[in-house]
C-alpha cells in the first residue's frame, strides 16, 4: 500500500519542508525524493506549494495522515516505516478485535506463515501481544488499526471519486468495496450489483435512480450468493428481503457458499433467517419478512416456482 520511503516522508515532513530539506533529513537524493513526493501527491497524502523557485511539501488533512503522524510523535523510538511495509497494514486492518493467526489468515486470504511472520515482528517490538492464542494491541497501539482502516478508506474513496465523484461507499474491506452512485460506471474492476443485477437471473425489478457496484480485482461478475448479500447491505427492509427470497428460490445457490459469503459481510444472522423462512414456508417471526401468502403471490407474479 505504502512503500517505506513514503512512510518515511509522512513521518518526517514538517510544514513547508522543501524537497532538498527532506532529502537531507532522509539521506536520499533529491530526484528520488521528488518522485516519492509526486506519488504521495497523487495519493492525496501530501500536497505541494510553490515558494518562488522552490516547492514546499505539506502533509494533507487526510485522517490517515493525522493518525500516523500522531503515532510517530508519541512513539519516536518505534521505526514505523520499517514495521508497516509489506503485508503489515493488511494484517493490522483485520486486527480490529483480538484474533488468532488462523482467523486473520482466513479474513485476509493470506497464508498462516505470512500472518505469523508479520505479527511476530510487531510482537517483538511490543506493539501487539497474545492472550490465549489471540493477538491484540498493547496500550494505545490499537491506533495502528485505525491508521490502516483510514488509509484503505482513503484509497477506496479516491478510486471511487475518479469514476463517480458523488458516489458513496456502503461497505468496504481491505481490497473491495460496495458503492452507490447516481451514474453508470464502466471502469475496469467495477461490477454492477444491486437490483439491476437481478436481470441477469431473469428477475426484472423497478429500479431507482441509484446504481450499485462492487469494486473487486478478483471477480469477473457478481454471483447470486454475493448479490443476495449486497442486496441486504443496500437496504435490509421487507422489499429487499423479498427480492433475495425470490433469487434464492429461483436460482440454485449452494448453501455453504452463501453462508461463507454472509460471514464475509457479517450477515450470518440475516441469511440464516432467510433460509429458515424458505425451509419452513414462512414460519419465522420477523417484521421485515412478508407473510408467506404475500410471498407466494410475489413469486407467482415473477413466475418463480416455490418448493412444495
Amino acid at each position: 500500500m505504502l512503500r517505506r520511503i513514503e512512510l518515511e516522508v509522512l513521518a518526517t515532513v514538517e510544514r513547508g519542508d522543501t524537497i532538498a530539506e527532506l532529502a537531507a533529513k532522509l539521506d536520499h537524493s533529491e530526484s528520488y525524493l521528488s518522485r516519492t513526493v509526486a506519488e504521495l501527491v497523487e495519493k492525496e497524502l501530501v500536497y505541494t506549494e510553490r515558494d518562488g523557485r522552490r516547492k514546499r511539501v505539506l502533509p494533507s488533512a487526510a485522517r490517515a495522515v493525522e493518525i500516523y503522524r500522531d503515532l510517530v510523535r508519541q512513539h519516536s523510538h518505534v521505526d514505523f516505516p520499517e514495521l508497516l511495509t509489506g503485508k503489515a497494514l493488511e494484517m493490522l486492518y483485520y486486527l480490529n478485535q483480538p484474533r488468532t493467526v488462523s482467523e486473520i489468515a482466513e479474513r485476509s486470504d493470506n497464508y498462516r506463515n505470512t500472518v505469523n511472520r508479520v505479527l511476530k515482528r510487531l510482537r517483538d517490538r511490543g506493539l501487539v501481544g497474545t492472550d490465549d492464542g489471540r493477538y491484540d494491541f498493547n496500550g494505545d497501539f490499537d491506533r495502528l488499526h485505525d491508521f490502516a482502516r483510514e488509509l484503505i478508506h482513503h484509497h477506496h474513496r479516491q478510486r471511487l471519486e475518479s469514476v463517480a465523484p458523488s458516489g458513496t461507499i456502503l461497505w468496504e474491506d481491505y481490497d473491495e468495496f460496495l458503492a452507490q452512485t447516481e451514474t453508470e460506471i464502466e471502469a475496469e474492476h467495477f461490477h454492477e450489483t444491486g437490483l439491476a443485477r437481478f436481470a441477469a437471473f431473469d428477475l426484472q425489478f423497478l429500479l431507482t435512480r441509484h446504481r450499485y457496484y462492487l469494486y473487486s480485482e478478483d471477480v469477473e461478475t457478481v454471483p447470486p450468493a454475493e448479490l443476495c448479500c449486497h442486496t441486504l447491505l443496500i437496504d435490509d427492509d421487507t422489499r429487499h428481503r423479498s427480492y433475495c427470497l425470490l433469487l434464492l428460490s429461483h436460482v440454485d445457490v449452494d448453501e455453504s457458499d452463501l453462508r461463507e459469503r454472509a460471514a464475509k459481510y457479517d450477515l450470518e444472522g440475516e441469511i440464516d433467517t432467510l433460509l429458515q423462512y424458505l425451509e419452513s414456508r414462512g414460519e419465522v417471526e420477523d417484521d421485515r419478512l412478508p407473510e408467506w401468502s404475500e410471498f407466494q403471490e410475489l413469486a407467482a407474479d415473477y413466475e418463480v416456482p416455490l418448493d412444495p
